[in-house]
């Protein structure tokens, strides 16, 4: 095949309908391969049969492109390396823009011995140009560049990819492409870094700032009010990574007089005002007050109105309100002296709500006039009435009494003006007679008359008397507050017999005499009088005999009762949580694909052969062991499109390595449940060889939690857990053993469901009566593996338990890495002295008690996936149960000592503290903040934090733990030194 022709035929011709176009918007270019217009000179490694330069000439301009294909030769490594490009010091994160064409690997045919359609992308900083010297060693990479789009020959797709370089640091950079086996043309490379353009938001000017990097994604910049604008604080905004400005802080607010127009402050118009520092417009002038001029804080009253003292500038004038109506009294009780007044409201108020009325009193004797006093008494009050009645009494009869009622608003002491209605009225009735004495006329058990006398009186008149008498209370003798209700009677003559009293018991009798209006005179003195005793005592002494017999019947039912329950069999509480044995034992449905003497009859078996062209790949999102891994799309005919993770078997395997890849697929087949990753099908009749799953588009957990951090509620973080514990308890149900549980093996899709996946090291139990594997070799995850399988290589359901106990400490962490910086000796030795992982902060009780069942040394102790599930869901059922929040100690948890860092020396800085607990995004803020010293720190509060710009809950916490770890003296990372 003739490669040189397809070069010529795929990147050179290609100029003629490329049209490239530069982003203006919020950039600064620091390099631009078409706009240069001449000889890039740019570095080829090696100088033969690598990198070439090509030239087209477009529109009068010469335009280069660099392109290779070596795709029919063995083991590429071929580098291309731009020249020094020059970084400002502000410019720590740059854009890397590409246009370029990969040719597909299918148009090659066999031919093709390493044909790939990714290349590399490679950046290293420098202080000066280096010229022609040339290490690889010198490099990091930045990113793998894959192509949205293949070409064949006379289909030419331009691919435009952009990626970032972070943390840069020195005077400049180099950036070198990495050719690695593919068939690539790079027509356009374009430095850039991203500005926030200066700006007015809020009234407040911010200047030109260059965007932040990956250690400081926001940068706070301070800013300044507009003319005839000012704010309570220095109005700050932040400076995304993206060259937008998002938050501003401290918003500048108009002063009195002015009104925001655009982004700046003018002066009220005629008629108009503002009272007050704030983000409103002008206010036309209220009712009944004068025109004001440009400017005006406020708009003076009219003459005859009036604002309260408590009013603010911007209310209505209002005028005094009119007297109340109607004023009239209405004899209520004569008995008692007791009149109601009532009145109805001012006819104008004055235009307000505030409407008051306040009573005075004054009694007249002939011509003479003077104060009721403080006897008269009111029902409510006699002043700040708001209904239009009031009740007064303790009036004392053939007496004249004037009312004055007035009516009062919020301003009505801002004038001498008074708005009164006066009303005239008297009382007339006859005191009644005194009773003298009460005397017991006849008692009996049950029964007892009594009759009293009254004093004489010159002139007879009708008399009627109220009687009250009670029981008298034993616990009076001893000044209880035990007293039982008095009865009442109304009686029309001096006498009363009273009937079905109680035997032997004393009562109290008080009575008054009532006048001819209901008038009551005083009370006679309250006196004693007893029942006689009940002669027959038989019926009392059957009442205590049946009753003793009652209750004898009643003891002796619920003693056998109680015995009866005691001979069965109790069921103890870790009944409830663990279930039976018999119940447990799984049916073995799996079949090991090891097991088959052909693998490759493993795969047909279990998984569903499908074509290449119903594949089509869009972004590496991934390196495996075996290969990249690819987001796609999986397109069926009959069957809706879908998106899809692609994984591929990389160029020069060997047999041995395709088995093994495949046999991930033929475990993954077996498999059907919502919380089990789902395997679409596989690729193997082709020479590419392909695995394709169902997309998780958040990817791993325990990226997904840290990026996360704090934003999910316990609840949130339980069901996640669940979902997690329902695919385990499948996979134990099918007697299989998954050896590598942990958050970055979990996968979330969009709606947060949780799927197990990554089943490398998974391995079928075995028919012995523990369903154990014995590994003969390979690598242990020692932070999540359970110590017998760590010491004896064997591996069961219930070390998957343990493990699934580390996934939930790490979930409830937000993807804190287990046991922190301690290395595999020291978890190893730390678990074997009975050391557990402490609660992470905010962990329900509940959730980490369960932790703890998990962490069980012996294995028999531990809870089965089901019981987990079952009491997972039942605190899903019951969110209260999660409220408790287990005991938390930021000290072991964070691992800080209290002034020292790892080496045990002081922290030094801010900076290095803020490392340690990898909090260095906020690094800026402290500085800014004027936070300069670890003992400034330590006299940070919570709030203190808050405002220095941390605002995400689970950094905030962190932050605060950790300074309250600083605080205590003693070093935390001795734990283990007992």
């Amino acid at each position: 095949m003739d490669y040189r022709r397809i070069k010529r035929i795929l990147f050179v011709n290609v100029f003629i309908n490329c049209i490239f176009i530069s982003l203006q918007n919020k950039e600064e270019v620091l390099l631009d391969m078409v706009e240069s217009g001449g000889e890039l000179g740019w570095l080829t490694w090696p100088d033969e049969d690598g990198w070439e330069i090509g030239q087209q000439a477009v529109n009068g301009s010469l335009l280069y492109n660099y392109f290779i294909c070596n795709v029919e030769a063995r083991e590429q490594d071929n580098w291309l390396r731009t020249t020094f490009i020059q970084r400002p010091p502000t410019a720590t994160r740059v854009f890397v823009e590409m246009r370029f064409v990969v040719r597909d690997c299918n148009s090659f045919g066999a031919d093709s011995l390493t044909c790939k359609e990714t290349f590399n992308l490679h950046a290293s900083e420098a202080d000066a140009d280096i010229g022609t010297s040339f290490r690889k060693g010198q490099f990091r990479k930045v990113a793998t560049i894959a192509p949205d789009e293949v070409s064949s020959i006379g289909d030419m797709r331009i691919n435009v990819e952009t990626r970032v370089v972070e943390n840069l640091a020195r005077k400049g950079f180099y950036l070198a492409f990495q050719d690695i086996g593919a068939c690539v043309a790079v027509y356009s490379v374009k430095v850039y870094y991203k500005m926030c353009p200066a700006t007015v938001k809020s009234l407040a000017g911010f200047p030109e700032t260059v965007a932040g990097g990956e250690n400081q994604a926001l940068r706070e910049v301070a800013g300044a009010c507009v003319e005839n604008a000012e704010s309570e604080e220095q109005p700050r905004i932040y400076c995304t990574m993206d060259g937008e400005w998002v938050v501003p802080v401290g918003q500048c607010q108009c002063r009195r007089g002015y009104e925001a127009v655009g982004s700046a402050c003018q002066e009220c118009k005629p008629g108009f005002f503002k009272a007050i520092v704030s983000s409103e417009a002008c206010e036309p002038c209220p009712k009944n007050t004068q025109p004001s001029g440009p400017g005006a804080l406020s708009c003076p009253c009219q003459e005859g109105f009036f604002r309260a003292l408590e009013d603010p500038l911007t209310a209505a004038c209002s005028g005094l309100p009119s007297p109340p109506r109607n004023l009239m009294a209405t004899t209520a009780q004569i008995a008692v002296g007791k009149l109601q007044l009532s009145w109805s409201p001012p006819l104008d108020t004055g235009g307000r709500t505030d409407i008051t009325y306040s009573v005075v009193c004054e009694r007249c004797d002939g011509s003479a006039c003077q104060p009721c006093g403080e006897k008269v008494r009111y029902e409510p009050s006699s002043t700040d009435l708001k209904g239009a009645s009031v009740a007064v009494s303790e009036l004392e009869p053939h007496l004249n009494y004037t009312f004055t009622v007035e009516a009062r608003s919020g301003v009505s002491c801002l004038s001498s003006h008074r708005a009164t209605s006066t009303i005239n009225t008297a009382l007339h009735y006859t005191d009644p007679p005194k009773v003298t004495g009460m005397h017991l006329v006849d008692n009996s058990p049950t029964s007892l008359s009594l009759s009293w006398s009254v004093s004489r009186r010159a002139k007879p008149i009708a008399t009627r008397y109220e009687l009250m008498y009670r029981k008298k209370e034993k616990d009076e003798e001893r000044r209880s507050e035990k007293v039982t209700t008095y009865t009442v009677l109304v009686l029309e003559k001096n006498s009363v017999h009273i009937s079905d009293l109680t035997p032997s018991t004393v009562y109290l009798f008080k009575v008054q005499a009532l006048g001819p209006e209901g008038h009551p005179g005083s009370h006679s003195v309250e006196q004693e009088f007893s029942t006689l005793p009940e002669g027959n005592t038989a019926v009392i002494l059957g009442a205590v005999l049946g009753g003793a017999a009652m209750l004898f019947i009643v003891a002796v039912v619920l003693l056998l009762r109680k015995r009866r329950r005691n001979t069965h069999t109790r069921q103890g509480p870790e009944d409830a949580y663990f279930s039976s044995p018999e119940q447990l034992k799984p049916l073995k449905t799996y079949v090991d694909p090891h097991t088959y003497e052909d693998p490759n009859m493993a795969v047909l078996k279990f998984a569903s052969e499908i074509h290449p062209s119903h594949i089509t790949k869009q972004k590496v999102i991934g390196a495996g062991e075996f290969g990249e891994v690819f987001r796609g799309i999986l397109k069926i005919p009959g069957r809706k499109e879908a998106a899809v993770a692609i994984k591929t078997l990389k160029p020069g395997y060997t047999e041995k390595q395709r088995q093994d890849f495949l046999s991930e697929a033929s475990i993954m087949g077996q498999f059907s449940h919502p919380n089990i990753i789902h395997l679409e099908g596989v690729v193997t009749k082709f020479k590419h060889a392909m695995i394709i799953t169902e997309y998780m588009e958040n990817g791993a957990l325990d990226r997904y939690l840290k990026d996360h951090d704090g934003e999910m509620s316990s609840f949130q973080l339980v069901g996640m857990l669940r979902g997690i514990a329902a695919g385990m308890k499948y996979l134990s149900d099918m007697s299989y053993v998954h050896r590598d549980l942990a958050a970055r093996n979990i996968l979330v899709n969009s709606n947060l469901e949780c799927k197990v996946s990554d089943f490398g090291l998974s391995r079928v139990l075995e028919d012995e009566p523990e369903g154990t594997y014995t590994t003969s070799g390979g690598k242990i995850p020692i932070r999540w593996t359970a110590p017998e399988a760590i010491a004896y290589r064997k591996f069961t359901s219930a070390s998957d338990v343990w493990s699934f106990g580390i996934v939930m400490w790490e979930v409830m962490a937000f993807g804190e890495r287990p046991y922190w910086d301690m290395s595999n000796h020291e978890v190893m030795k730390a678990i074997n002295e009975a050391f557990r992982l402490p609660a992470p902060m905010d962990c329900p009780s509940a959730v980490y008690q369960l932790m703890l069942q998990c962490w069980q040394q012996d294995r028999s102790k531990r809870p089965r996936f089901q019981d987990i599930v079952s009491l997972l869901d039942k605190l899903l059922k019951s969110p209260d149960s999660l409220k408790t929040i287990a005991d938390f100690d930021p000290r072991v948890s964070i691992r800080l000592p209290s002034t020292s860092g790892s080496d045990g020396s002081p922290f030094r800085t801010v900076t290095e503290w803020l490392e340690s607990i990898k909090m260095s995004q906020y690094s800026d803020n402290f500085s800014m903040a004027g936070i300069v010293s670890m003992e400034q720190v330590l006299q940070m509060k919570s709030e203190d934090i808050r405002n220095i710009g941390v605002r995400l809950p689970g950094h905030l916490k962190r932050i605060a733990y950790s300074i309250l770890g600083l605080k205590d003296q003693t070093s935390t990372l001795s734990v283990f030194a007992v």
